[in-house]
């Protein structure tokens, strides 16, 4: 892997959120690579409150933030994510490859999905680093320190994830079974136990990503829609304006 990735996929209104803060990915130490997409760090004072929205990916973070004592594990998020930053911000996350944080844990990851659950471990060790260097080296040492153990059915997973995610020929969940040699039902269990959410439910998301990035600049929706395997414009608009909260003109046209 040759650095973290560079897409805003997933954040509403990116550049806006960029303009006040300073946000970052950064890679973890080689052992964790197979585990992890990133590190995203955020920073920053605002003078007055703003709220960031995320369509969360199809990923399990650890999150570590400036006002908790404790940091959080958050599940799959189902919905719009929203925080209201304000003030000081400082946060430092972990962000799990789909498939990638059941090594950490033995419990199937959907008992996560929707979740936020804090952890009985300080904060400070992380976030009272203020070189990044050191930060991230405080990251490795944290998640090195719970002891990840290699599973295969957790890289299937992964592989599998990153096969949606890379192909937008894949759009029904019948067909990419029969692709991968397995079940239906057997593509779904695993899903449920190491992704957290189903295989329609992940290839929908990603539809949804590159929908909000794209609309960052001009697009065709009935183009886009048929792009992204939709029957009809009709459909990408319903996806777009229950994940997001507005409608996809309405989106793009809040941008410009």
């Amino acid at each position: 892997m040759q650095g973290p990735r560079r897409d805003t996929r997933g954040i509403v209104d990116a550049r806006e959120l960029f303009a006040r803060v300073r946000f970052r990915r950064r890679l973890p130490c080689a052992e964790l690579q197979p585990y992890l997409e990133h590190y995203w760090l955020v920073d920053g004072e605002l003078d007055t409150p703003y709220t960031t929205h995320v369509v969360p990916h199809p990923s399990v973070n650890i999150v570590f933030e400036h006002g908790y004592a404790q940091p959080e594990i958050a599940g799959v998020g189902l919905g719009l994510f929203s925080r209201v930053l304000d003030g000081r911000v400082r946060v430092a996350g972990v962000q799990f490859r789909p498939g990638g944080f059941r090594p950490f844990r033995p419990e199937p990851v959907s008992e996560w999905t929707g979740r936020h659950v804090r952890l009985d471990v300080p904060s400070g060790p992380v976030l009272d680093v203020a070189d990044e260097d050191e930060r991230v080296a405080a990251l490795d040492g944290f998640l090195l320190g719970l002891g990840p153990t290699p599973d295969p059915q957790a890289t299937l997973a992964m592989e599998l994830v990153h096969r949606i995610r890379a192909d937008r020929e894949i759009r029904k969940v019948a067909d990419f079974a029969r692709t991968c040699g397995v079940a239906v039902r057997t593509l779904q269990r695993l899903f449920a136990d190491y992704v957290g959410v189903s295989p329609k439910w992940v290839i929908l998301r990603y539809r949804i990503h590159e929908a909000l990035e794209r609309a960052e600049s001009e697009v065709e929706w009935a183009r886009l829609a048929a792009d992204l395997g939709y029957s009809d414009q009709a459909h990408l608009v319903r996806d777009f304006t229950q994940t997001v909260g507005v409608s996809p003109t309405a989106y793009a046209r809040a941008l410009t």
